[in-house]
């Protein structure tokens, strides 16, 4: 089917054919019919990225009537980025309609102006819920002859917090209008709206309800908490091309993980609701131009996000819901395209992959981070294809050859290739040179797997001689000269411990840590054994046993002296404590 097979007017085909589009997606298809022909209430569910702004939108810009001056249709949206995304869709769908006004009204920016987009006879209003409801207590709009309310990512603003808003806005709209929920998911919540304020509508459905999308790869990687912001730089050098989004729970977290990307020489910016309103669309802008190639958003922050081409969405924690999932990944893989959607979890919070997994019917990977040998591989091939694909200019770079070619006379190809390669490379080889591999191993049973290019070690200092996870990597660096990025995992118990170090450097530690002290306590460090390891491991669980009991048998005695405490207390008559 074609978009000129569908009910349109033809100029609204025309601002639609000037977009580019030909086909519409299967929401499209469905809606756009009945919402011209019919004057009813409609939920339709479909996936983020499916076409729904225009599966509303089209018909209600044809059902306008642009010889009145009035507010007859109303959109209402989450946030201020996906407000103003729906209004300048809006806009371009009605290139060549004549007459057509749109306002947008949002928090963050002046409210004097909006006001006067609206008394200049603005027919369709987009607006956030919180300051609609703002203007309409300084009554600054009326929507009291709304024929037309769409509530466009219903799930997402009933997850922020805006059902009461919702309530009152609609409380003051006509009982005979049509009203069109639109949602990738339907919770509980959102079926509570459409009994309330919908009558006998009838639903859409693209796919499944509250199903993820099928073209996204859905993989997790299970790392230790500490190595979380390491693990996002490993899936960043991996796929050196990565169009993509972070997404993270907090604002500070956002604004943390920005930075430090930043820092690094990423081509990063952070997006959350601290942020001015300035520099929130200057991010967007800069995003979906594609000179910003990651953007660290928030979940509310990212709910205007409507960019095809988005090859990864990474979420540095999971979301408390599993529906807010679905949106998250929904910004990958958009108009039939494939993505992956990236989980970084640790072992607490790894049961929310299985939730995930039963509530939106996915399935995830059990993915393993690629090793510092891989991504310098992965760069390097990279850097050699952009090498073969550059666009010489013959006429600009012809005159200078001659002396260059001079200059290089006194190398191979081979070495040529070298020195190319070290000018791009040398730092992340250097960085990635004795890394370790980011693996979650704390829980498995039995000794601890080492990797292959790290030697584990032994040492008679535990967290009863003060000793703590600092204070060890100090005692090895300052008496060996080791640089810390050496230095892998630290496992500290009660009496003794357990690090590791790059295995070239185990005649260093054991020549160096030879007789030394620690806050005057002697120790010993050798080369640990997985025999050595499971016996102390034993030794521990069996000293955690024997406190344990110690501890019920404290428990018990204290008990009985309660119990007895209590008996005398209460045959002392008046000589008894009153409270």
């Amino acid at each position: 089917m074609q978009f000129s097979d569908l009910p349109l007017d033809s100029n609204i085909l025309k601002g639609v054919e000037a977009l580019g589009f030909t086909s519409p997606t299967p929401v499209q298809e469905e809606s756009i019919p009945l919402l011209i022909n019919e004057d009813r209430d409609l939920i339709g569910l479909a996936q983020t990225g499916t076409g729904k702004t225009a599966a509303f939108g089209l018909p209600m810009i044809q059902k306008i009537d642009v010889s009145k001056n009035i507010v007859q249709g109303l959109v209402i949206a989450p946030t201020r980025e996906l407000c103003v995304q729906i209004s300048n869709d809006f806009k371009d769908f009605s290139k060549f309609v004549k007459g057509l006004s749109i306002a947008t009204i949002y928090g963050g920016a002046s409210m004097d102006k909006q006001s006067r987009e609206i008394r200049s006879g603005a027919q369709i209003v987009v607006a956030t819920p919180g300051r609609l409801m703002d203007m309409m207590k300084r009554k600054m709009i009326k929507i009291n002859n709304v024929s037309y309310v769409v509530l466009d990512e219903a799930d997402e603003m009933l997850n922020m917090g805006f059902k009461e808003d919702i309530d009152g806005i609609l409380s003051h709209t006509p009982d005979e209008k049509s009203t069109w929920l639109f949602s990738a998911t339907m919770p509980r919540d959102v079926e509570k709206i459409s009994k309330s304020y919908m009558t006998n509508p009838l639903e859409i459905t693209v796919g499944s309800k509250n199903v993820g999308a099928e073209n996204i790869q859905h993989v997790f990687y299970n790392v230790p908490e500490r190595d979380r912001y390491k693990a996002v730089k490993r899936i960043l050098d991996f796929n050196p091309n990565i169009y993509g989004l972070i997404f993270c729970r907090t604002r500070r977290t956002t604004q943390d993980v920005a930075d430090k990307l930043l820092k690094e020489g990423y081509n990063a910016a952070p997006l959350h609701g601290d942020l001015s309103q300035m520099q929130r669309d200057k991010a967007m802008e800069k995003f979906r131009d594609k000179t910003l190639q990651v953007l660290v958003a928030t979940d509310v922050a990212a709910r205007g996000i409507d960019v095809n081409d988005i090859s990864h969405v990474i979420n540095y924690h999971l979301p408390d819901e599993s529906e807010s999932y679905t949106h998250r990944s929904g910004r990958t893989a958009r108009a039939g395209k494939k993505g992956v959607s990236i989980a970084i979890v640790s072992n607490k919070d790894q049961n929310k992959i299985s939730q995930i997994e039963r509530k939106i019917k996915i399935k995830f990977d059990a993915g393993k981070l690629p090793t510092g040998k891989e991504i310098c591989e992965q760069q390097l091939i990279g850097y050699v294809e952009k090498i073969k694909n550059v666009k010489i200019n013959e006429e600009e770079i012809s005159d200078l050859i001659p002396a260059i070619s001079k200059n290089f006379e006194e190398f191979t190809k081979e070495e040529l290739i070298k020195r190319m390669i070290g000018i791009e490379f040398n730092q992340l080889l250097k960085y990635y040179e004795n890394s370790r591999d980011i693996v979650n191993d704390k829980g498995s049973k039995g000794a601890r797997v080492t990797s292959d290019d790290h030697q584990r070690f032994f040492i008679s200092l535990g967290l009863s001689k003060g000793l703590n996870k600092g204070g060890l990597l100090r005692l090895i660096c300052s008496n060996t000269d080791i640089d810390s990025k050496s230095i892998g995992s630290l496992d500290l118990f009660n009496d003794f411990s357990f690090f590791e170090v790059d295995k070239k450097l185990s005649d260093v530690i054991l020549e160096n840590l030879k007789d030394k002290e620690y806050d005057g306590n002697t120790f010993k460090v050798e080369i640990a054994s997985n025999e050595g390891s499971n016996s102390r491991s034993r030794d521990r669980g069996r000293s955690r046993d024997r406190d344990r009991d110690r501890g019920r048998s404290r428990d018990r005695d204290r008990g009985r002296s309660r119990d007895r405490n209590s008996f005398r207390g209460g045959n002392s008559g008046s000589g008894g404590r009153r409270r």
